[in-house]
C-alpha cells in the first residue's frame, strides 16, 4: 500500500472520523495519540489507586508526624530529580522511560511484601506515605517529557489536550477501584494491583516509540533520536534550570500556581471545619468527580482550539485570570459555595487547559532542558513553593490574624502575578525564543 492509499485507509477509520469531532487530530496522528491517551490513562489509574491508601494512613499520625513527611518529601524528591540526571547522562531513552515506571512497579510491590510480612508497619507505612508522594509527580512529569519528545511542537498544540483529558479519565477510573472493592481485595493488595499496571505503559511506550518516524514523520528532529544518550552533566538540570531565563519563568509560573493552590486548599479546608467529617468527605468527593469531568470536557473540545484560535499567551493565562477573578468574589463574599466552585474551577482549569498548554512549552527547548531541568521544575519547584506557601498562608491567618476575605485579597494579588507571567511565556513561547534543540545531542 502506498502513502496515499495508506492516508485514505486511515481518513475511513472510524476513531479517526470520531476524534476528528472534537479535536483538529490529522490521520496520521491517531495511532500515536490513541497509544499515548491509553498510556496517562493506565498512568493515572494507577496513581489514583494509590493515592487513598496514602491519604488514609496519615488520619493515624499527628500533624507534627504529617508536617515532617511534607518536609521530607520535598528533599527525598529532590534527591530523586537529582538521581534521574544520573540516569538520563549515562542511559539511551529508549530503555530509560520504559525502565522508570517498572522500577516504581518494583517499589511498590516490595511495599506490599513489606506491608504483608512485618508486624510493625509503621515505618513502612510512613516510606510509603513519602513515596507516593513523590511519585505523584516524578510519573507524570516523565510522561510529558516523553510527550515532548514524541510529538512536534504544532502536533503538540494541537494533541496535547486531548491526552490531557486522558489523566483525567484515569482519575476516574482509579478512585473507583478503591471505593468499591477496597473491603474486598484490601488496601495491601490495591499496591499489589498498581504495580501490576505500572507495567502496562511499557509496552506502550515502545510502541509509541516506533510511531515517531512511522507516523508522526519526525524522524528529522533532535527529539526524535531514542537510541542515543543525552549524556552531559547528570546535575545538569539544576544547572540548566538556574541558568535559562525560560525555564525559570516555567518554573515561577509553576511556583505561582503552587501558592495559589496552597491559598484555596486551606480556606476550604477551615470553612470546612464546622462539618463532619462524613460531609466533609461528601464534599471532596463530589469536587474531585466534578474536576474530573470538567477536565475531560475541556481538554476535548476546549484547549486545543483555545490555542489554535488565540495562541499560546491566552492558553496559558486563561485559567489564571479566571482565578483572580473567583478570589476577588470570594474576598468581597467569602462563603462556601464560592470556594468550592473556585477550587473546581482551579483544579480542573490546570488538568484541561493550563497544564497540557504549559507542556507545550517544552518542545522549544533542547532534550537535555527536556528531561534534566523539567523534573526540577515539575518536582523541585512545585515541592518547593508548596513548603513555602504554605508557610506563607499559616503567617497570614496565624501570625497576623488575617481572615478568610483578607488572605483571599492577598491570592488574587497572586494570581493577578500568574496571569502576567502566563502572558510573557505564551508570547516568548511564539516568538521562538527559547532554548533551540540542540541537534548535536
Amino acid at each position: 500500500m502506498n502513502p496515499t492509499e495508506k492516508m485514505n485507509a486511515s481518513r475511513d477509520n472510524p476513531v479517526y472520523k470520531l476524534l476528528k469531532i472534537v479535536s483538529d487530530v490529522e490521520a496520521n496522528e491517531v495511532r500515536a495519540l490513541v497509544g499515548s491517551f491509553l498510556f496517562v490513562v493506565v498512568l493515572m489509574s494507577a496513581y489514583y489507586i494509590l493515592r487513598p491508601v496514602r491519604d488514609a494512613m496519615a488520619s493515624d499520625w499527628t500533624d507534627a508526624e504529617v508536617s515532617w513527611l511534607w518536609t521530607l518529601n520535598f528533599f527525598i524528591s529532590t534527591a530523586v530529580v537529582a538521581l534521574y540526571g544520573v540516569l538520563v547522562s549515562h542511559f539511551r531513552l529508549r530503555l530509560l522511560v520504559p525502565a522508570i515506571y517498572g522500577i516504581f512497579a518494583l517499589t511498590f510491590l516490595s511495599f506490599f511484601v513489606l506491608a504483608s510480612t512485618m508486624d510493625d508497619r509503621t515505618l513502612v507505612d510512613k516510606s510509603f506515605y513519602v513515596w507516593v508522594s513523590v511519585f505523584s509527580l516524578f510519573h507524570i512529569s516523565v510522561f510529558w517529557s516523553f510527550m515532548s519528545d514524541l510529538f512536534s511542537k504544532e502536533q503538540a498544540g494541537r494533541l496535547f489536550g486531548i491526552i490531557a483529558a486522558g489523566a483525567s479519565v484515569g482519575g476516574l477510573i482509579g478512585p473507583s477501584i478503591p471505593s468499591f472493592f477496597s473491603a474486598s481485595l484490601g488496601t495491601d493488595n490495591l499496591l499489589l494491583l498498581a504495580s501490576a499496571m505500572l507495567l502496562v505503559p511499557i509496552p506502550i511506550i515502545f510502541y509509541l516509540q516506533s510511531l515517531k518516524s512511522s507516523d508522526l514523520h519526525n524522524e528529522g528532529l533532535a527529539a526524535a533520536v531514542p537510541e542515543v544518550k543525552i549524556g552531559g552533566n547528570p546535575l545538569a538540570g539544576f544547572k540548566l534550570f538556574f541558568s535559562n531565563p525560560y525555564l525559570m519563568a516555567i518554573g515561577f509560573f509553576i511556583f505561582l500556581y503552587t501558592g495559589i493552590s496552597s491559598f484555596v486548599y486551606f480556606e476550604l479546608k477551615n470553612l470546612l471545619s464546622e462539618l463532619s467529617r462524613a460531609d466533609r468527605t461528601a464534599v471532596w468527593a463530589q469536587m474531585d468527580l466534578a474536576v474530573n469531568g470538567l477536565s475531560i470536557a475541556m481538554g476535548l473540545f476546549a484547549t486545543g482550539r483555545i490555542i489554535g484560535k488565540f495562541g499560546m499567551p491566552v492558553a496559558i493565562a486563561f485559567i489564571p485570570v479566571l482565578i483572580c477573578a473567583g478570589l476577588i468574589i470570594v474576598a468581597v463574599s467569602p462563603f462556601l459555595g464560592a470556594v468550592v466552585a473556585l477550587q473546581v474551577i482551579r483544579r480542573a482549569g490546570n488538568y484541561g487547559v493550563t497544564k497540557p498548554a504549559r507542556e507545550v512549552l517544552f518542545t522549544r527547548v533542547d532534550r537535555e532542558a527536556r528531561f534534566k531541568a523539567k523534573p526540577v521544575i515539575d518536582i523541585v519547584a512545585y515541592r518547593g513553593g508548596d513548603m513555602l506557601m504554605a508557610w506563607l498562608f499559616t503567617g497570614l491567618t496565624q501570625g497576623l490574624g488575617l481572615g478568610l476575605a483578607a488572605v483571599a485579597a492577598v491570592g488574587a494579588g497572586i494570581a493577578a502575578l500568574w496571569s502576567l507571567v502566563g502572558i510573557y511565556l505564551g508570547r516568548w513561547f511564539e516568538q521562538g525564543e527559547a532554548q533551540p534543540a540542540d541537534d548535536s545531542m
